[in-house]
């Protein structure tokens, strides 16, 4: 049984010519679990908004999307409450009250249930989602996995038969996103709901996915079980093959007749890669141990950019420290990657190094200066950029253009001058298309991209980046990745906080592991996460068995054309 029609629908928003979407034609059956990926601005947060007519977009749609074979828009209000629910990408944009118990309660009394039932399935919600042990917390005080999790409860409280998520792990740690994507998979398995949503990160995603749906600027290309839409993909050339997982990817490279089928697991991915480098003897493999690389040297004779000595931080006098005797040091030139789980300090450390928050004791140093005690003008101009978590922050005015066009009004430069300088960052961010929207009309995606241009045409000579890579699709990571590199060999002092460990192992050149406040663990980026279980790429654990020092998917192309190469 359909659960979802979507009959021949186009969608243009408001003053625009390029339609959002274009004759998507598909069915979603009861139970089934669909995720839905594409390039950043291509139009999936669009596609899933209609699905809830509280959420649906101003302008103009052409075709018929239908729930339980009726239009989605003759239903009445509760029942689309009720029965559709709906997940944003940014848990502090669904919570509404101040309480963890208060938020589980909200829908179900917005809906009128009695206190009777209400309490039963609260208490219900908190068992199954483990929330007890948080249950009477101030909704403040939880991590951002905690914050996501508490939304799917709340919504879960109210019995949907359909959960619409839009990137719900974009904003989570690895670990808190696998967890909550195996909740997910719980919920579809164990009682049947409707899961579709939309997701860059799918590595853990796709293989407890019934289909995957490929967007591209609003057609869906490629609509299959994942294994055989990600085989499409790679037949017709298409980019959002760089997307489909490590495993799947490593095997399109490695095996080029590609006689097996591909596959999806880091379990499916070992067992391949036994199959293919067989039983020879290690001595065939570049086999190497963390304790035995020799590392790489952080080159002590450049002088110091950063550093912070024996840090403390509190938010409120009363509060618990947020962070706790943190010291480290940043070299000029270097690519510097902070990695940790959700709450462990790593955005409040960058807040510290650029002035906006001062620590209570130690000291923080940029350049040699305390940047709390420095004037803007000095310390960002030329010398300091920052991109926040949340890109919205950066933008004040009412077009693309316009607030690129704000960040350069405090320079001495020409006209011709800020023109060329906006030309090339919009070139480099693919903005072309969006110049004219309101920076709030923009995707996610597009408006991370927005901010990194209006940061970048500060020319800044240390970059802070929190969260750089949220939102955006694997063709636009390598693209920025590959600008962050060309910075840091030009002498650019990139700082960067990230939960995307795939982007840091390929990228930095040192990573540090944040915990309860403070630096764990400092080393070299492939001795650091060669060394871990879970803070460590698809890569490296389909192939440490046969190599402990293959980080990145390169690493292991690498390994089976060695092993291809001696036979």
């Amino acid at each position: 049984m359909e659960i979802y029609r979507i009959q021949n629908v186009s969608f243009t928003f408001p003053e625009q010519e390029r339609s959002a979407l274009s004759d998507i034609d598909i069915g979603i059956r009861s139970g089934e679990f669909v995720t839905i990926c594409g390039k950043s601005g291509c139009g999936k947060s669009t596609l899933l908004r209609h699905l809830k007519p509280a959420l649906t977009p101003h302008g103009r749609r052409e075709g018929e999307i239908l729930y339980r074979g009726r239009p989605v828009a003759e239903w009445d209000a509760r029942t689309q409450a009720s029965e559709i629910g709906y997940v944003l990408q940014s848990p502090d944009n669904q919570i509404v009250t101040d309480k963890v118990w208060h938020e589980l309660a909200f829908g179900l009394e917005s809906l009128g249930f009695d206190t009777p039932t209400i309490r039963l399935r609260v208490a219900e919600m908190a068992s199954y989602f483990g929330i007890q042990t948080w249950f009477h917390r101030d909704v403040a005080e939880l991590s951002g996995g905690q914050k996501q999790l508490l939304n799917l409860a709340s919504i879960m409280a109210m019995h949907p038969s359909v959960l619409v998520l839009d990137e719900p792990t974009s904003q989570l740690d690895p670990i808190a996103a696998a967890e909550f994507l195996g909740t997910l998979s719980k919920i579809n398995r164990e009682l049947g709901t409707t899961i579709v949503l939309t997701e860059h990160r799918l590595e853990e995603v796709l293989p407890v996915s019934d289909r995957l749906i490929v967007l591209d600027h609003g057609v869906v290309v490629a609509d299959a079980a994942p294994r055989e839409a990600g085989e499409k993909l790679r037949q017709l050339g298409h980019p959002m093959f760089r997307s489909m997982p490590t495993p799947m990817r490593i095997h399109a490279e490695a095996e080029t007749n590609a006689v097996s089928e591909p596959p999806i697991t880091v379990k499916e991915g070992r067992q391949w890669l036994d199959a293919v480098l067989g039983s020879a003897e290690a001595a065939q493999y570049p086999l190497r141990t963390a304790e035995a690389l020799t590392e790489v040297p952080v080159k002590e004779q450049r002088p110091i950019a950063i550093e912070l000595k024996d840090v403390w931080f509190k938010f409120d006098k009363h509060a618990p420290d947020t962070i706790k005797d943190l010291s480290l040091k940043v070299r000029e030139g270097q690519f510097y990657g902070i990695v940790g789980g959700n709450g462990t300090g790593k955005t409040t450390t960058l807040s510290l190094i650029s002035g906006v928050l001062k620590p209570y004791r130690g000291k923080v140093r940029v350049g040699g200066d305390d940047p709390a005690s420095t004037s803007p003008g000095k310390l960002f101009r030329g010398r300091l950029g920052v991109l926040p978590q949340n890109p919205q922050s950066l933008f004040v005015k009412k077009t693309v253009e316009l607030d690129l066009y704000e960040m350069l009004s405090g320079l001495k430069l020409s006209a011709e001058e800020k023109a060329e300088r906006i030309e090339r960052v919009v070139r480099f961010a693919e903005m072309e298309p969006h110049l004219q929207k309101h920076p709030y009309d923009l995707s996610g995606g597009e408006q991370q991209r927005a901010a990194l241009a209006k940061v970048l045409l500060l020319e800044p000579a240390i970059l802070l980046l929190d969260e750089p890579t949220k939102g955006l699709d694997n063709f636009f990571k390598e693209k920025l990745g590959q600008l962050l590199k060309r910075l840091n060999e030009e002498g650019k002092t990139v700082v960067m906080v990230s939960h995307d460990i795939e982007f840091c192992a390929k990228y930095a050149e040192e990573c540090a592991m944040f915990f309860d406040g403070t630096v764990i663990s400092t080393k070299e980026t492939s001795s650091f996460f060669a060394g871990n279980s879970f803070y460590t790429t698809s890569a490296n654990r389909m192939a440490r068995h046969l190599d402990p020092m293959a980080v990145t998917e390169e690493d292991v192309i690498r390994l089976c054309q060695i092993n291809r190469n001696n036979r």
